[in-house]
């Protein structure tokens, strides 16, 4: 499968294109700017783009009003059309949120019900009752998602509905040519759509990807050879900077064993989740991490563990936004890509990542391990490479049975020697990779 070999890009279009958060009616192809981006996203190494909604929305992109038209604040459907082509020239694969739970209040067949009550023949689309009402005053209750009115949650044991949705995902393939979805809220869908999604999707374009998006609990009700080929790894996403900023690499570590150790009870073993340190939900993280030199070796334990890295736009070159300030702050528009000294190592572990049988396949073990240090060891195949990060201030020297005394640091390139252990200097990561 091309995604377990890839580093993801993630766009908010919305955001990223400085659309209007409220839908004007106004057509303006803001989506063409995806192809100013394309060499910057090519240098940073990504080879596949997560665009969150696309698709004609009241507001935000997760309340749809079209499956099948692209927003007008974004451009027409021949504007992406355009956008996807050129991806796909350069190499990029192309993925898309499915936003299947749940529809907006201008969703077509929702404003049917509203009008015609129960003379509506969208009205089993939705989980309605006629003699309630909604804070929107419409006479009539019905179903939100987590109580939100505004997304109007899809009734999909209707097997009409079902049909609209798979119908939908053909037209995105057809005349889009995308490579994925990501499903919106996965964890809120039940086994049996998710199942008749990917009987559907594997029929229509070969290695067509599924990641679904999962908080909690055991991902592999919806994440098995039938259902999802990938999960949103939120567990690690609180690892990764909680460990930083508690100086507790033993936080990541236990999450990560949990879900990939060599023991034959863990969680994920030989399967790879969607990694990432921030994405259009919550926090930057250069604007979470205490210690800003923490923020390469966050990026290093990210594209060194199991997985597949995501890259949330302008997170490459260290932009910071707070979840405090609201969700427009954290999907922001910038007028060009900025290129600094993050995202040229950014770039550094991508080429690394996308070559590498042990990132993208091995196992995971950890080797050496104490509250401000960590050294992991991933293995394909008896290919082997050791990913060491030392998050203090002072030096450390490692002391681990590695099997040999010399290595190559994919890194820097230069050659390492473990004689009397592995030097690790203040808030270093390597890329290790055994010699002889």
């Amino acid at each position: 499968m091309w995604a377990y070999e890839s580093v993801f890009y993630q766009i908010y279009p919305l955001g990223f294109c400085g659309a209007p958060f409220e839908n004007d009616g106004v057509l303006t192809p803001r989506i063409l700017k995806v192809k100013d981006w394309t060499e910057h996203i090519k240098k940073l190494g990504a080879n596949a783009i997560y665009f969150s909604p696309v698709f004609e929305s009241d507001t935000h992109g997760y309340n749809t009003r079209d499956y099948r038209t692209i927003d007008c604040r974004l451009g027409t459907n021949e504007d992406f059309k355009e956008v996807c082509s050129h991806l796909h020239e350069n190499g990029i694969k192309v993925v898309l949120d499915g936003v299947f739970n749940h529809a907006g209040r201008g969703f077509f067949a929702f404003q049917d019900v509203v009008k015609n009550r129960e003379n509506s023949r969208y009205l089993s689309w939705f989980n309605i009752n006629l003699g309630g009402n909604s804070n929107y005053n419409d006479g009539l209750w019905y179903e939100g998602w987590e109580g939100n009115y505004d997304l109007v949650k899809l009734n999909l044991g209707n097997e009409e509905v079902v049909q609209y949705l798979l119908e939908s995902v053909r037209f995105w393939i057809e005349n889009f040519d995308i490579d994925g979805i990501r499903l919106d809220v996965a964890y809120c869908l039940s086994p049996e759509f998710v199942s008749r999604l990917r009987s559907f999707c594997d029929g229509l374009k070969e290695d067509f990807f599924l990641v679904g998006e999962m908080l909690h609990g055991d991902y592999n009700r919806l994440m098995n050879d039938s259902m999802l080929h990938s999960a949103t790894n939120y567990e690690c996403y609180k690892g990764l900077y909680s460990s930083f900023n508690s100086m507790n690499m033993f936080e990541i570590n236990h999450s990560l064993l949990r879900q990939f150790g060599p023991e034959n009870w863990t969680l994920y073993k030989g399967k790879h989740l969607l990694c990432f340190v921030d994405n259009h939900d919550v926090s930057r993280v250069a604007s979470i991490l205490t210690n800003k030199k923490h923020l390469p070796l966050i990026y290093a334990l990210l594209f060194g563990m199991p997985g597949i890295p995501c890259v949330y736009y302008g997170s490459e070159w260290g932009a910071e936004a707070d979840k405090s300030q609201g969700d427009p702050a954290l999907r922001a528009c910038f007028e060009e890509p900025v290129w600094n000294e993050l995202s040229g190592f950014i770039s550094l572990l991508s080429s690394i990542k996308k070559k590498s049988a042990p990132l993208n396949y091995g196992s995971f073990a950890s080797s050496c391990l104490t509250n401000k240090q960590c050294v992991i060891e991933r293995n394909c195949n008896g290919e082997r490479i050791f990913v060491a990060i030392n998050a203090d201030a002072e030096d450390f020297t490692a002391q681990f049975n590695a099997g040999c005394s010399r290595f190559k640091d994919l890194i820097s390139g230069e050659e390492i020697s473990m004689d009397g252990g592995l030097k690790l200097p203040s808030y270093t990561a390597y890329f290790l990779q055994p010699i002889g």
